[in-house]
């Protein structure tokens, strides 16, 4: 589990939280009512993170898999290469 204070978290629900501001700036939302609104808009940037990081991270290798044969080390012919 991340934390929701890491940098990208905090950047992108700022990022998210532009237009609270602005509107809270031009007198739409009470001051109140941005407060609770950023909490939401942190909330989203830990979820948005949280799934690009999930969607991004690689699958675990299979359990009988080897290291060097996911790499692919192995010649056409499918027998694995010799190195000298």
């Amino acid at each position: 589990m991340i934390s929701p204070f890491r940098g990208d978290v905090v950047v992108t629900g700022f990022v998210l939280a532009t237009p609270v501001f602005l509107l809270g700036m031009r007198g739409e939302f009470t001051a109140e009512e941005v407060i609770t609104r950023l909490l939401w808009c942190l909330a989203a940037g830990w979820a948005a993170v949280s799934l690009v990081r999930w969607a991004s991270t690689p699958p675990k290798p299979a359990p009988g898999a080897r290291a060097d044969d996911a790499a692919g080390e192995t010649s056409v012919d499918g027998e694995r290469a010799t190195t000298a």
